[in-house]
């Protein structure tokens, strides 16, 4: 059976080089004789291949020295807690700008550790189509930190622009959007993000922190939750996921190998001009509720004219091997989630059949 277009929001598709270096070394990882799967984390082999994962990640975002690399578990899900954890003191409070669901959540649980406050909200009752400007954003200079989510899955926005914090350390989410291109991580404070949309499989966190933040973070939380206990034994305190970070390793190697993030941004850019030209071509059939600037290039959100309609779209499509079409159960709609691994091809083909069915609906 042929591979298919695989348009799911997370976990989503790999690079197949990426999997077929994973099968070809699966029974026996160079010339062991054991799978990396049964590897100790303590032992030469499997460190060799964890290191090469952070050293890859610093080299293809030039991570400034004094920044830790952490491979944590528990997802952006977890990070939503461990964040305040860590960052938000006694008699402080943090500044978090609400651009969707996610951020939603972050917010919502870093209000059961501390004290937080809404900066920006682009919220529209339960929907959000937009970016916020920065006129619009309300910040306290002397929160703990301020916490943005660069793309929202559910909705189909993403930030073009960095908010202006002034010394307020910038704390991000990138777990949709994380490597899609380059970002001057000197900007950031902290970056979080899961490794699968665009790096890796589910199960494993990346975790770009400022050195003194981590070194001077809170030490009154458990020891497993504080960053500076991850750090200080290179993300091996207790066993982590091996496997995934592999993975991880290999979609950076592969990465590294077609150009780096300057030509995943190609690629990435040429997917959103050809599925939002399509959309833009055919207005009475196909809507993007989202505004122009503030559309996701990771998360492209369409509906069409009824949700019959919709859901005709989304079953025909997955008849063509075309999978993951229909939007988040709370939004509804058809979304396309065209992250780093998903071919100019597969988009090609999506524009094709989206094309096609506008005719015959």
């Amino acid at each position: 059976m042929p591979r298919a277009y695989n348009f799911n929001a997370g976990p989503a598709g790999l690079p197949l080089p990426a999997l077929e270096r994973a099968q070809r070394e699966m029974l026996d990882f160079e010339g062991t004789g054991m799978s990396i799967l049964e590897h100790s984390h303590r032992g030469k082999a499997y460190e060799g291949v964890h290191d090469e994962a952070i050293s890859l990640l610093r080299e293809l975002l030039a991570i400034p020295d004094d920044y830790y690399v952490l491979f944590l578990q528990g997802g952006a899900s977890q990070q939503f807690a461990q964040v305040p954890m860590n960052l938000l003191p006694a008699g402080k409070s943090a500044d978090y700008l609400l651009t969707g669901g996610w951020s939603e959540k972050a917010y919502e649980e870093a209000g059961r550790v501390g004290t937080v406050r809404v900066a920006a909200t682009t919220a529209k009752g339960k929907a959000y189509t937009r970016i916020p400007k920065q006129a619009e954003i309300s910040l306290d200079p002397a929160a703990a930190y301020v916490h943005m989510t660069s793309n929202n899955t559910l909705f189909g926005t993403q930030w073009h622009w960095l908010p202006e914090a002034g010394s307020v350390p910038l704390v991000a989410d990138m777990s949709s959007d994380f490597l899609w291109r380059k970002h001057d991580v000197s900007k950031y404070a902290l970056i979080y993000a899961g490794a699968q949309k665009n790096i890796g499989p589910s199960g494993v966190t990346v975790v770009v922190a400022r050195k003194d933040l981590v070194d001077g973070g809170r030490k009154d939380i458990p020891m497993i939750f504080r960053y500076s206990t991850h750090a200080s034994q290179n993300s091996l305190y207790h066993t982590p996921p091996t496997f995934g970070i592999y993975l991880v390793r290999n979609v950076l190697a592969y990465t590294k190998e077609i150009g780096g993030l300057d030509e995943v941004e190609r690629r990435n850019r040429e997917k959103g001009a050809l599925l939002y030209g399509a959309i833009d071509a055919n207005p009475d059939f196909f809507r993007a509720p989202v505004d122009k600037d503030s559309r996701s290039y990771m998360n492209v959100v369409f509906r069409l004219p009824t949700e019959e309609l919709e859901k005709r779209f989304v079953a025909e499509a997955a008849k063509l091997h075309m999978v993951g079409l229909a939007g988040h159960r709370s939004t509804g709609g058809v979304r396309a989630s065209t992250y780093n691994a998903v071919s100019i091809e597969a988009v090609r083909a999506l524009v094709d059949f989206m094309n096609d069915f506008a005719r015959r609906a």
